[in-house]
């Protein structure tokens, strides 16, 4: 398509798409209107005849202005929920960096050009300093002068205790980190404000991690106050309310939000590291990799999320557009409910991982874009290693295995994926064909993200895609997420007692080196019961315009739309 075809081709081919580029440029032009009549409203001859001489040549820089404060992104969903109590996904991460501040942060480094975090120094966010006990079974947060939330409230520890306090209560995200990272059991021996603008929280034993775990995209603080409103007797903690609003002290807030179409986030002007240079980001959902991709291409967004590595490859020559790369530490792979006949049985499990033709799909599906995922922990964290992968295609001895496990005729599964994911599509169409090798049947199921997530949370679905990556930078945190039985994201139910023994010792131990050594044994036993079937580290990749700016990269894998800017 030819660029002075898209008026034409565009509402035949991608009305939605045209839509939401009609809506764009009423937004724009609507706000700019608003403030020109604002700047000429003077019932004068004078003054109109000025505005009729004029506007034709103010109007257009104005609108480039107002433009370039505004960043249109398009992406496969829209949050499933913006509380941060809802189980963590994808498209959940990437609202929860910008519309929720937590007390503490890495700092900043750059590596090749793009902004990343530097694991090896904490720096105070919300908390402008903090003190750890020298046996590590307690830090104190002081609390920085002078934030503000979009409403104007100013955050003291009030804030912070009812953002505990909630957490605790609601028995999801917050409380699983409270006590099952820091062994947390009762709140009241644990949160202490000590004044206006001080809070400590104490933990019963010691953690390595009593520090770092507060930069976790799940712990934001709430703006008390603003929630409070629309706290009712039936909902005691404004939960309804949250699905689909925000109030924190973050750099942004949500203005709109339409789930399955839209989602609108403007500028915390109170910001406490200074107002954002975007004033709007306006993300659009377009479930097609083909629609984000011929959006882009048309100037109608200025971001693209998740286009397929086939799409990146043809667009890295494109001198209008940039392609942003970076292998970061997501783990893909297909998890199989442990619990669940045939993969109650390791041999079972091991004999699928044998099947897989890894680097047919490295190939055909990811164009060289991805690596290898040879251990349960991201390959950039401390006491990572590969030594005990060896899951190289072999049918003769998938076959063997199976027949070991009593499955010599094979067996019917299912595999289910996400709907609009053509990634997933595509390897799953790979593994069904490379399973039918040693009689696995399996049926592949399309399903909208957040039924999958719902169908393999209560274990009603056998085999099934998951993409993740754990936020802190410790092995340790990493198993206990994936891994611990006592996990509340351990989906396929794996359970080892000397795994868990292990997870446990090493969330409580300061000696590195024993730390290390556990870690480097959990990966071992894990590597051999293969409660997953290992897939890739597919990195992540954006494509954006070539005048957006500020790309960064976090361990969430999620977007700062504060880092990003217009050129």
């Amino acid at each position: 398509m030819k660029a002075n075809d898209v008026p034409q081709a565009l509402p035949a081919r991608h009305p939605q798409l045209f839509e939401g580029l009609i809506q764009t440029t009423c937004e724009v032009t609507y706000v700019m209107k608003n403030k020109l009549m604002h700047v000429f409203k003077r019932p004068t001859a004078v003054a109109l005849t000025f505005f009729s001489l004029f506007s034709m040549a103010i109007v257009p820089n104005a609108l480039a202005q107002e433009r370039n404060s505004i960043l249109v992104v398009a992406g496969p969903r829209t949050p499933e929920s913006l509380d941060q109590e809802y189980p963590p996904t994808e498209a959940t991460h990437e609202s929860k960096k910008n519309i929720y501040e937590r007390l503490l942060a890495y700092a900043p480094k750059e590596i090749d050009g793009v902004q990343t975090e530097n694991f090896d120094k904490l720096v105070g966010a919300l908390a402008e300093s903090w003190e750890v006990s020298d046996d590590m079974t307690s830090i104190v947060f002081h609390l920085r002068d002078g934030v503000k939330s979009p409403a104007g409230n100013t955050m003291t520890a009030d804030d912070v205790m009812w953002s505990f306090e909630r957490g605790w209560n609601m028995n999801a995200n917050f409380r699983w980190y409270m006590g099952q990272v820091l062994g947390i059991q009762n709140y009241n021996d644990a949160f202490e404000k000590i004044d206006d603008m001080t809070v400590k929280v104490t933990v019963p034993r010691t953690s390595p991690l009593i520090e770092r775990i507060w930069v976790n995209n799940d712990l934001g603080i709430l703006d008390a106050e603003a929630v409070k409103q629309h706290v009712t007797e039936d909902d005691p903690w404004a939960s309804s309310w949250l699905s689909t609003h925000s109030a924190s002290f973050a750099p942004y807030q949500v203005t709109k939000f339409r789930s399955g179409q839209e989602v609108v986030y403007e500028a915390n002007p109170n910001y406490y590291r200074g107002a954002p240079r975007l004033e709007k980001v306006i993300f659009r959902e377009m479930p097609t990799s083909a629609n984000r991709l011929a959006a882009l291409q048309a100037g109608a967004v200025d971001v693209a999320e998740w286009l397929s590595p086939r799409e990146l490859t043809m667009l890295e020559k494109n001198p209008q557009l940039k392609i942003w790369q970076v292998f970061g530490n997501y783990i893909q792979r297909v998890e199989m409910n442990n619990t669940t006949p045939p993969f109650d049985n390791p041999k079972v499990r091991q004999a699928l991982n044998y099947l897989v033709p890894r680097e047919d799909i490295l190939t055909a599906v990811y164009y060289g874009k991805a690596r290898l995922t040879k251990s349960p922990i991201s390959e950039i964290y401390p006491s990572y290693t590969d030594e005990y992968f060896e899951y190289a295609q072999d049918v003769e001895k998938a076959r063997t295995l199976l027949k070991e496990a009593g499955q010599e005729s094979g067996f019917k599964t299912q595999l289910g994926y996400r709907t609009g994911d053509l990634i997933e599509e595509e390897i799953a169409v790979i593994i069904k064909t490379a399973f039918a090798r040693a009689n696995v049947d399996v049926e592949l199921v399309k399903l909208p993200a957040s039924t999958l997530v719902e169908r393999y949370s209560k274990g009603t679905i056998p085999m099934y895609f998951y993409r993740d990556m754990a936020i802190v930078p410790d092995a340790a945190y990493v198993a206990n997420l994936w891994l611990n039985s006592a996990s509340l994201i351990n989906y396929p139910k794996f359970k080892s007692d000397e795994v868990d023994q292990l997870i446990n010792d090493a969330l409580s131990s300061t000696d590195e080196t024993k730390r290390d050594t556990g870690m480097k044994r959990v990966q071992q036993i894990v590597m051999d019961q293969a409660p997953w079937i290992f897939l890739m580290n597919p990195g992540y990749q954006l494509a954006t315009r070539a005048n957006v700016a500020g790309f960064s990269w976090y361990t969430p894998n999620s977007n700062s739309w504060y880092d990003f800017y217009k050129e």
